[in-house]
């Protein structure tokens, strides 16, 4: 009689789901899923073997914009402040090293107990000599990479890898008004991509990079131009990878992305840095009013900086590879610009590349 009574709660109580549970765990699971698919293709391409394009429904995409990308990206970039202990800091940063095939000979500073943490070893610097920046070719990479596709921009449509495209104008957003811009505009008549195109004979070109995590996570000037705008789209952060990119059409247009434009000497040009899983962190160095990944944006919208009539109507100049942002883990970044018809790449579908070698020129 003096043993206290055992209350429970009703069985239906402790095992009901809810229908967030359930996103989630669906989600995930099918992420998973989708990753090792990826896997596979990718050893196929290794061997040689095509792999014919297969792109997801409209079902599967919302399946996997259901997990909580957002939500979990920022819970991994607060993880990376953590200061790990000095005894736990070379194992973590070997098994890191040991995954991606990091090149640590390459860092300004080689001892891995330097870094206090993840997000100072993501953001590592780099010795001076390891990345020499072409000096011979107008446009070079922005960054350490895969080059995912490259070429001139036709009907209005980009390529993300072979056979994926998406729209231009979904990707950029609206035209700028010409009172931010330096040169003068095409007629509002034509379309989207006409409108870019500033000069008589020029064409408008792209070029797409893929940072993998092991990459080098700074990103640099490809050029000498001016950045006049920058908007900033709220969004998902999708896996940006090849297999992912040969997937979800459109895939950039979904993700969170910060969309820089501005001129050069022929014309439009402009640097996107897309945004991915575990990368809700972009960061412009000259931008400190830019917050990626935040709750106070919702998805689906925009917001504008003008560095024009914010920075004494000048613009930020920018010089071939001088530091331009950072990512806080491997991402992609999409050039766009105008230039003559005899501007050529050079390059191959599907190519490391490393930051400062040459992209294309006249």
């Amino acid at each position: 009689t003096d043993r206290k009574k055992l209350h429970t709660a009703p069985v239906g109580q402790v095992f009901r789901l809810r229908p967030f549970h359930v996103l989630v765990a669906t989600g995930g699971g099918y992420a998973g899923y989708r990753k090792y698919e990826d896997y596979k293709l990718e050893q196929l391409e290794k061997r040689g073997i095509e792999v014919p394009v297969k792109l997801a429904s409209e079902w599967e995409v919302a399946l996997y914009k259901s997990v909580p990308t957002r939500l979990l990206s920022r819970a991994w970039g607060r993880l990376n402040q953590v200061e790990l202990p000095t005894w736990l800091r070379k194992p973590v940063y070997s098994l890191y090293i040991w995954t991606f095939g990091v090149n640590m000979k390459e860092a300004a500073v080689e001892d891995l107990h330097h870094y206090r943490n993840l997000s100072e070893f993501f953001r590592r610097k780099l010795k001076p000599q390891a990345r020499p920046v072409c000096c011979v070719h107008s446009v070079i990479s922005p960054s350490d990479g895969k080059i995912l596709n490259f070429g001139q921009v036709k009907n209005c449509e980009v390529e993300q890898v072979k056979g994926v495209t998406y729209s231009l104008e979904s990707f950029l957003g609206p035209r700028i008004s010409t009172e931010e811009m330096h040169f003068s505009q095409a007629p509002p008549g034509n379309s989207f991509q006409q409108q870019l195109v500033t000069k008589e004979g020029n064409e408008l070109y792209h070029c797409v990079i893929y940072l993998a995590p092991g990459d080098y996570h700074c990103f640099h000037s490809p050029t000498d131009w001016t950045v006049s705008h920058r908007r900033h789209f709220p969004g998902s952060l999708m896996s940006v990878n090849p297999g992912v990119a040969r997937w979800i059409k459109e895939l950039f247009c979904h993700n969170e992305r910060v969309v820089l434009t501005g001129d050069w000497k022929h014309g439009f040009f402009s640097l996107t840095a897309v945004g991915a899983t575990n990368v809700g962190s972009i960061r412009i160095y000259f931008d400190q009013d830019l917050h990626t990944n935040s709750p106070s944006y919702s998805k689906g919208s925009y917001n504008d900086f003008s560095f024009i009539s914010n920075n004494n109507k000048e613009g930020i100049p920018m010089r071939k590879g001088e530091h331009l942002g950072e990512f806080n883990l491997g991402s992609t970044i999409v050039l766009i610009f105008e230039a003559p018809k005899d501007f050529k790449f050079n390059l191959k579908a599907g190519q490391k590349i490393r930051f400062g070698e040459a992209l294309g020129s006249l």
